[in-house]
C-alpha cells in the first residue's frame, strides 16, 4: 500500500528519456502537461507525445513524478522520502503547487474506506484555492 522512494542520484540511473523528462520537470516552477514537456524537449529528439507519456509513466511507477489529476499535468516529486499518497495544494491564481503528506489525512481516507467497505486503489487529494503570497497580494479576493 505504500511505496518509499529516494531521489538522491535518481537521474543518473534512469533511462535517457525518463532522465530528460524528470530534469525538465525539476527545472520549472509548477506543473506541466505532456504536450508542454514535448515542446520543451523537442531539441532532445522528442517528436511524439507517446514518448513523453511513456517516460512519465515510468517516472510515476518509480514515485519520482506525480500527476495532478484536476489539471491533467505533472510535477516532479518534491519530497525526499514518503509513501505513495501525497496531497497537493494548488493556487488558482499563480499556478503554484505545494506537495505535502499528512499521516492524519491518510488515516482519515483509510477510516472512510473501512467504514464504507470501499477498497481505495488510488487517492488523489487536491486542495484548490489561494496560496499565501497571492492572498497577501490580494489575489484571493
Amino acid at each position: 500500500m505504500t511505496r518509499s522512494h529516494a531521489h538522491t542520484g535518481a537521474i543518473g540511473r534512469l533511462p535517457r528519456n525518463q532522465a530528460l523528462v524528470l530534469k525538465a520537470l525539476r527545472h520549472v516552477c509548477g506543473p506541466r502537461t505532456a504536450y508542454e514537456l514535448l515542446d520543451a524537449l523537442r531539441d532532445n529528439g522528442f517528436r511524439a507525445p507517446l514518448t513523453v507519456y511513456r517516460a512519465l509513466e515510468g517516472l510515476r511507477e518509480k514515485g519520482l513524478v506525480h500527476r495532478i489529476e484536476s489539471i491533467k499535468a505533472f510535477v516532479a516529486c518534491r519530497e525526499e522520502d514518503h509513501d505513495d499518497r501525497p496531497a497537493f495544494a494548488l493556487c488558482d491564481h499563480c499556478g503554484a503547487v505545494v506537495e505535502f503528506e499528512d499521516p492524519e489525512l491518510v488515516a482519515l481516507v483509510r477510516r472512510i474506506s473501512q467504514r464504507t467497505g470501499f477498497t481505495v486503489e488510488r487517492a488523489m487529494i487536491e486542495l484548490i484555492g489561494t496560496c499565501g503570497p497571492c492572498a497577501e497580494a490580494g489575489s484571493g479576493s
